[in-house]
């Protein structure tokens, strides 16, 4: 007995949402499957894939606040540059710091920054 695939979407094409519904419960039943569980399998892959954490941060300087001079003391010792150099990089913020920085390490100088006032970006 062959299948008439091409008779069987014409029919499920003229089919009532309620009618499908019904029938998948009868092909559920019938043959022991769920129609849910590769919808929940894809689902927790998905999930897996985005908690996935990243561990390497860029430190973006956002916002420099009313500190200035603190948030370049700062930068300064975040960076090992020199007080021009520091001073340059707060005066076109935003800009990036550091890249490739390890998580602890990036929110250790998130926080540093944040403590003087500055606005940082972990990206």
């Amino acid at each position: 007995m062959a299948l008439d695939v091409n008779a069987i979407v014409d029919q499920l094409k003229d089919a009532s949402v309620l009618e499908l519904s019904d029938l998948v419960k009868a092909i559920e039943e019938e043959f022991g499957v769920s129609a849910a569980a590769p919808v929940a399998a894809a689902g927790a892959a998905a999930g897996d894939a985005g908690a996935a954490e990243k561990d390497e941060f860029d430190v973006e300087l956002t916002e420099v606040g009313q500190e200035k001079v603190k948030v370049i003391k700062q930068v300064r010792t975040i960076t090992d540059l020199g007080l021009k150099d520091a001073k340059g990089l707060v005066d076109n913020a935003p800009s990036v710091l550091k890249e490739g920085v390890a998580k602890a390490d990036a929110e250790k100088m998130k926080e540093d920054l944040e403590a003087v006032g500055a606005t940082v970006t972990l990206k």
